[in-house]
């Protein structure tokens, strides 16, 4: 019996969250979790949730690690205060003798309404454009908090995502429990996975981990980037596929395409469909955080990935799920916190007047490690057995995990400078130098470590 109410919330979260994936209960006696408790106060336990995820995506990439060499098994060590650091990483981005571009659009953030809030995502161009036209007004914030007084939450939600924006009217969880995509979550898993029959991976015996899995990753913003960042860390061949043009969140690009290599491909054109064939067809895994229907328009669904590569894993994101009338619904992590009623549990235990967010994007950090978790098993599944996954996560699913955990104090202490500074390093990037945080955890003393700076978008070859 553990001797606190965190030692059990943190037990019970890595035990059933280690079952969904299939992994033996055995190897979570190799999990050595250390340093103190909490750091990221919140209504709800987000340092658990934290040290869970980061304990969970590193076990299972040390199962990879047995699976390639004749070895005993990897003893897993997570330091609590550093998973906590980890989750809040691009706000401990510091570039040295140069300077990041704000992180959010001026006009981004919460609003009051006729009867309650709203949260507007504008900081692509095309979410912010469809907002303006919602509103008829121009890009400044006094005038949009007049035009958005004038509407309901839930009319506004609706008009901005139907004109192809992103926004969440704030929902008590009852609410949303009560709501048609509530209901759908209701019904998912953690990890919703598919198998089917192909060949057993083969990798020759080295001492990282991930070393020769080539990832083809199209995820953008925190969540899919911060699990490809981890599989990069343990020494997989990480490519990065985005669109001529795309303007990616400039203040994140310094955090999230480390260990990464970035190319630019055009999927309406013949010959750059061609070069994404041939990287579908050499990738071991795919990970992308587009929404569910998005690949299928472009003509690259499921039979098309099977035919093109039998042996392709395949791990993906979506904002609310991938059931119910919002599974194809734009969606960010502030939107879900929105949503699913967590801003609304913060303001009413905090007696805020407006909503309260989590102390870190959280669903984003979690999602991403619990993706990185689901790769690694499903590689370790396909070199025990020649079992071909498909895993489906969500960052609403991710936040009913956080929920479930239970309630915490708000008022508990932050963390320190003290805390962060011993899970700093200073780095190299394509713009300059900057102070990050380490990826957190280790394998057998193995810490893991990016061998490629972070850069801007498309400044690679689409080629393995």
């Amino acid at each position: 019996m553990l001797s606190c109410m965190s030692e059990q919330e943190e037990e019970r979260c890595i035990e059933r969250s280690w079952a969904d994936l299939g992994g033996d209960v055995q190897a979570l006696a190799r999990l050595r979790l250390s340093g103190a408790f909490g750091g990221l106060p919140s209504v709800y336990p987000v340092a658990t949730l934290a040290t869970a995820c980061v304990g969970l995506a590193t076990l299972a990439v040390a199962d990879v690690l047995g699976s390639r060499c004749d070895r005993r098994p990897a003893e897993v060590n997570i330091d609590r205060r550093h998973a906590a650091v980890a989750f809040r990483s691009e706000r401990y981005l510091q570039p040295i003798g140069w300077e990041l571009p704000p992180a959010w659009d001026p006009i981004a953030g919460d609003y009051e309404t006729s009867d309650g809030f709203i949260r507007l995502h504008t900081n692509y161009e095309h979410h912010r454009a469809a907002v303006l036209r919602v509103l008829g007004t121009t890009p400044e914030r006094d005038i949009l908090k007049q035009a958005v007084r004038a509407w309901s939450a839930d009319e506004l939600e609706t008009a901005v995502v139907g004109e192809g924006g992103a926004a969440a009217a704030m929902r008590s969880a009852a609410e949303f429990a009560a709501h048609a995509q509530g209901q759908a979550l209701a019904e998912e898993p953690l990890f919703a996975v598919r198998t089917r029959r192909g060949e057993p991976l083969a990798l020759r015996p080295s001492e990282l981990p991930l070393s020769g899995v080539r990832v083809l990753d199209l995820t953008r913003v925190i969540a899919g980037p911060v699990c490809t960042r981890f599989l990069a860390a343990y020494g997989a061949d990480v490519l990065r596929i985005d669109p001529p043009g795309f303007h990616e969140v400039g203040a994140l690009l310094a955090e999230t395409t480390m260990g990464k290599r970035r190319a630019f491909l055009d999927l309406r054109k013949d010959e750059d469909r061609t070069a994404f064939q041939s990287l579908v067809a050499g990738a071991h895994v795919l990970v992308h955080g587009y929404r569910s229907d998005a690949l299928e328009r472009l003509g690259f669904d499921e039979s098309w990935r099977a035919r093109t590569n039998p042996n392709l894993v395949s791990v993906s994101l979506d904002a609310y799920g991938f059931t119910g009338p919002w599974a194809a619904r734009r969606g960010f992590d502030s939107l879900v916190q929105m949503s699913t009623g967590i801003a609304a549990k913060g303001r009413q235990v905090t007696g805020a007047e407006r909503p309260v967010p989590l102390p870190a994007q959280a669903l984003d950090h979690g999602t991403g490690y619990l993706m990185a978790a689901a790769v690694s098993r499903a590689l370790a599944r396909r070199a025990a057995s020649g079992d071909i996954s498909e895993v489906r996560l969500s960052l609403a699913r991710t936040a009913r995990l956080l929920m479930d955990l239970g309630e915490d104090d708000p008022r508990a202490p932050e963390l320190s400078a003290d805390d962060v500074a011993p899970c700093l390093e200073e780095a190299e990037t394509a713009w300059g130098k900057v102070q990050r945080v380490r990826c957190p955890g280790s394998i057998d003393g193995m810490r893991p470590r990016w061998s490629i700076p972070a850069g801007p978008l498309g400044s690679d070859p689409p080629v393995w």
